[in-house]
């Protein structure tokens, strides 16, 4: 193993940081607050978050092949022109319920958004069961929903043959895949691959690297795991100094870097006393891997 290092890159503490995506054009990072309702963007070259407020929690952020980014914002899909600042709807969902947003969402080798809803939380992690769905945007802007019954629709990739899809639904405290049509985006054969151990705590966002092994960050694990999907096997934990790990991606210049969000909200003074770059982006060198670059929506 080559040695592990991890810096904090982006200090300016998020309430609950997610959705991290490379921006190769822009050789940046991108990534939500999904409580402080902003869209970040974390320059390489400046070492400066920018952020963009809106309207509502935002859960996911995503790169899009006619420029600029789509993103999940309360039950909507909408589209974000960072230039100008501009948010605009391009559809809703789960309109017959008052209390979802959409939490975790991320784009498919052809194209397609998928992205799930969950109850919006009491306190972290609590919140009314069974009231998430989890969704694809297509292209032409259509949306398909595959199942309800979620409790907190999380992690998603998919694998480097594209044949399977590998899904969280945190409070299940497992790793789950779905047998995948690149063709249609259907899904299929849902099955666990992997359970988390009792101090990996709540799987949360989720990534592939070249090798086709996942990594798994652990919301209040403080860790993000590496997984072997075939074998349901644990090859390799990476420790941070923030219990409330939420998500990580691949980026810099090779894919070879890990960055890693985490959340500081439902954390007390002590805690994020002892805690005190809870909210912030690490970023993971020496792993030995890399990562594959994130897919744009073709829509």
């Amino acid at each position: 193993m080559s040695s592990v290092r991890i810096e904090c890159v982006a200090k300016e503490g998020c309430r609950v940081g997610e959705s991290p995506v490379w921006d190769e054009k822009e050789g940046a990072l991108l990534y939500v607050d999904i409580t402080g309702r902003k869209v970040c963007r974390w320059s390489s070259v400046t070492r400066q978050a920018q952020a963009i407020p809106v309207d509502a929690p935002v859960s996911s952020v995503a790169l899009r092949k006619s420029g600029d980014y789509v993103i999940t914002l309360g039950t909507r899909f909408a589209a974000l022109k960072w230039k100008e600042e501009l948010v605009t709807t391009i559809t809703q969902v789960d309109k017959d319920k008052a209390n979802t947003r959409f939490n975790d969402g991320k784009v498919d080798p052809a194209g397609r958004y998928f992205a799930g809803t969950m109850a919006e939380e009491i306190r972290p992690a609590v919140l009314e069961r069974h009231q998430g769905s989890l969704y694809t945007l297509f292209p032409d802007l259509s949306v398909v929903k595959h199942f309800d019954q979620v409790d907190i629709s999380n992690g998603l990739d998919w694998s480097l043959d594209h044949k399977t899809f590998f899904y969280i639904d945190s409070l299940s405290y497992s790793v789950d895949a779905f047998d995948y049509d690149l063709q249609t985006g259907k899904i299929g054969n849902h099955r666990s691959i992997y359970k988390l151990e009792k101090e990996e705590s709540i799987p949360d966002g989720m990534c592939i690297d070249t090798e086709g092994k996942l990594w798994v960050a652990c919301y209040d694990g403080g860790r993000v795991i590496r997984l072997d999907p075939e074998t349901g096997k644990r090859l390799q934990t990476v420790k941070l100094p923030v219990d409330k790990t939420t998500s990580c991606c691949f980026g810099g210049k090779d894919y070879s870097e890990m960055f890693v969000t985490s959340a500081s909200d439902g954390m007390d003074k002590e805690w994020l006393s002892q805690q005190p770059q809870a909210g912030g982006i690490f970023k993971i060198t020496g792993l030995g891997v890399k990562g594959v670059p994130p897919y744009p929506f073709a829509g």
